[in-house]
């Protein structure tokens, strides 16, 4: 009984463990978002994106081993900790019982800075979409010749030599 509960414990911790991981490198790439080095935010998405598959491996191992715990237990692989918890000897109840809920805390905050750092990527993507909108739009906007001159106020060309310079 020991071994599949230490099994449990050990898949707990690395769980906890990857949760860390991924709120260390949520937060970073909000961090770069906020100094605006495009660069790091595509370098931390794909960090995010490997963190993710290390995440959910340890998700499926904590899963596997508690399905084989709780038919060690007698229970249906599907049980879950509130069912499994009361059948453990009582001296691992509290340190699994915490385990699981720091998992989801973690879950929790994973999930909120996810959501936070979408809305901020998107916000920005939008900032730089009206910038460029702004910026190349067909809007009266002067052309200059090489000595300075004004050749026309933009939009469309009044004849075929100021379309064609």
């Amino acid at each position: 009984m020991k071994e599949p509960i230490q099994r449990l414990i050990e898949a707990l911790r690395h769980e906890l463990e990857q949760y860390g991981e991924m709120l260390a490198r949520l937060d970073h790439q909000q961090e770069t978002v906020l100094r605006r080095d495009s660069a790091g935010v595509l370098d931390g998405a794909s960090s995010i994106e490997q963190q993710a598959a290390l995440l959910e491996t340890a998700r499926r191992r904590r899963d596997l081993v508690r399905a084989e715990l709780a038919r060690t237990l007698g229970l249906a692989s599907e049980a879950s900790f509130e069912e499994i918890l009361p059948r453990l000897p009582g001296e691992y109840r509290p340190l699994i019982q915490a385990l699981v809920e720091e998992n989801n805390a973690l879950l929790d905050r994973v999930r909120n800075r996810s959501r936070q750092n979408h809305l901020l990527l998107t916000r920005t993507v939008d900032l730089m979409q009206r910038l460029l909108g702004n910026l190349f739009s067909v809007k009266a906007t002067p052309t200059y010749a090489g000595d300075g001159a004004l050749l026309s106020t933009g939009g469309t060309p009044r004849s075929m030599y100021e379309a064609v310079g």
